[in-house]
């Protein structure tokens, strides 16, 4: 059974999903200890945190603060969330991206196993397909234009401004190219690793600092955006108040990092904080401009998930086939060889006993596989059950 948990933006503000991280981790660990647990990818993003399982028995999970999708409705899910409907910007692509780092994290860590590997590798390629047959992603919409047509709405032109951005992991870059064409003065990059921060401020035509510079940066910058994975705030009211009051209210902060970076306290130097929970209505303008898409990449969701569920069902009787031709073509090999040694025959004769005994064994178990391929697809559970029984007790007869 394919089992999802998870918890988003769409049944959580942001301080909800900062107070949940660590209590899905928790139930994660006890469904661990209490069942068999056959594979497992996580997916943890600025607005989400989904954990995807594979596990041998249907689940009782005691009722929580999050949302749990099973099987059919799991799938569904997760081949929206590729195609970027499911995002807080409809048609964003940086969750196709994210979704990818996730099954190769899975796949480093072998964590990953047959099912999910083709369950996340069949939604990446539909949110390839979706972003190639419809316009669902036009204009290269992300959190990162978001963020800045935020900024733009609530300061005004960012023309001659001065721009902090601290963090150069994937959000900070993706905010950062979204600044470009927006005639800031100057941008200024901050992270913890140096090196990282010299590399994105060298692509952005800016400057780098260090973490130990960034006090005397504030005092120079009109707009701070910060996104660093930090387990804890950076920026508290404290830090700002040496600053002039006047430069303090002039000032405007977006928090794009979960958990956040900037404590709500600024505020009360009058500094204007924005965080995840503002984007909410830049998306919802974004999603009245995509409807229309959105409902060609429903039709194509609908399609490949009807597909991957076949291709996992598929999968149920794939050790059944195989044993079955393992078998057939033993007991073909073992009838051959017998005869061949009573009979006095050329090279070229031997070889048409061996295509004829291979023809009658494929015809043979033609109608039976058709059969059982059928019963899947029906979700006949009966007949693959027996399937499996005659199976087994054939082996343990035969050993």
């Amino acid at each position: 059974m394919l089992l999802n948990i998870r918890i988003d933006y769409k049944i959580a503000d942001i301080q909800t999903m900062e107070d949940s991280y660590t209590k899905l981790d928790e139930l994660n660990e006890k469904i661990h200890e209490k069942n068999s647990i056959l594979e497992e990818v996580t997916l943890k993003t600025c607005n989400r945190y989904e954990i995807y399982l594979i596990v041998d028995e249907d689940l009782e999970i005691p009722t929580s603060s999050f949302i749990i999708e099973k099987d059919d409705n799991a799938i569904n899910h997760l081949l929206r969330l590729s195609s970027g409907l499911e995002s807080m910007i409809m048609g964003e692509d940086q969750i196709l991206g994210q979704i990818k780092n996730a099954r190769k994290k899975a796949i480093k860590e072998e964590t990953i196993g047959p099912k999910l590997e083709k369950i996340f590798t069949k939604a990446i390629h539909v949110g390839q397909s979706i972003r190639k047959h419809t316009h669902i992603n036009e204009g290269g919409v992300s959190v990162g234009s978001g963020a800045v047509e935020l900024i733009e709405e609530k300061y005004g032109s960012l023309e001659g401004k001065n721009v902090l951005i601290i963090g150069a992991g994937e959000m900070g870059t993706v905010v950062s190219k979204a600044l470009l064409d927006k005639g800031t003065n100057a941008i200024v990059v901050a992270n913890r690793t140096f090196n990282k921060a010299q590399e994105l401020a060298r692509e952005l035509k800016g400057v780098a600092i260090k973490f130990k510079q960034l006090n005397e940066t504030f005092s120079k910058t009109n707009i701070v955006i910060s996104a660093t994975g930090a387990p804890h705030t950076l920026i508290n009211k404290e830090r700002l108040i040496p600053l002039e009051t006047e430069h303090l209210e002039n000032m405007i902060m977006l928090d794009l990092a979960n958990p956040r970076d900037i404590d709500p306290d600024v505020r009360e130097l009058n500094v204007k904080l924005y965080n995840l929970d503002d984007l909410r209505y830049i998306t919802d303008k974004n999603k009245e401009l995509r409807e229309k898409e959105a409902l060609k990449a429903e039709k194509i969701i609908e399609e490949e998930t009807q597909l991957l569920k076949n291709a996992i069902k598929q999968m149920e009787i794939s050790p059944i086939l195989s044993t079955m031709n393992i078998e057939a073509e033993k007991i073909r090999k073992q009838e051959v060889e017998k005869t061949l040694h009573m009979l006095n025959l050329d090279k070229q004769e031997e070889k048409i006993i061996n295509q004829l005994t291979h023809s009658i064994v494929d015809k043979m178990l033609y109608k039976t596989i058709k059969n059982l391929k059928k019963a899947v697809e029906n979700d006949d559970t009966p007949t693959i059950n027996t399937a499996k029984k005659i199976l087994i007790e054939y082996e343990e007869d035969t050993n």
